[in-house]
């Protein structure tokens, strides 16, 4: 048995046509043939999270591997307040005395802002006279490998 025939077989127990799990997933019904087709051989990452969000009683393992129950026992999954985050044991659903803090919910008001004074910078801009430029030469190339020069008459 691979995915596709879990997908069905999750379609069979949900009573669901592919119309109907695609619009309950959040997907387009040209996913779900995609994935059901024979061309395909594993349905997408983003369309496993959907499924399994959608419906998770599922055994994600069992969804993935076919190994186990497709339902999971809901006595082997933890609940919220036996699970543990990675630094000790702390509640998930009440973090502790910092959230509760009201020094630290509390608006602040803010400071009058301090306008320093700027040096002002005073520029001097001095213009040099260029004398004027003449044309001496112009050359001109061919693509012959040859060119001519013209002067101007003085």
């Amino acid at each position: 048995m691979d995915i596709k025939d879990r997908i069905k077989q999750i379609m069979e127990h949900e009573q669901l046509t592919a119309a109907a799990l695609a619009e309950s997933i959040g997907v387009s019904q040209g996913t779900i043939s995609h994935t059901l087709g024979d061309r395909n051989k594993y349905p997408s990452t983003d369309f496993i999270i959907k499924l399994h969000e959608r419906f998770s009683y599922i055994s994600l393992d069992w969804l993935l591997t076919g190994k186990g129950e497709m339902e999971e026992n809901e006595d082997l999954i933890p609940s919220n307040s036996e699970i543990q985050d990675l630094f000790g044991s702390k509640n998930l659903k009440n973090p502790g005395d910092y959230a509760n803090d009201l020094e630290k919910r509390k608006e602040m008001p803010l400071e009058t802002p301090v306008y320093n004074s700027k040096e002002i910078v005073k520029q001097e801009v001095i213009y040099k006279e260029v004398p004027s430029k003449k044309i001496t030469e112009i050359r001109v190339f061919f693509d012959d490998n040859t060119y001519q020069i013209f002067k101007p008459e003085k």
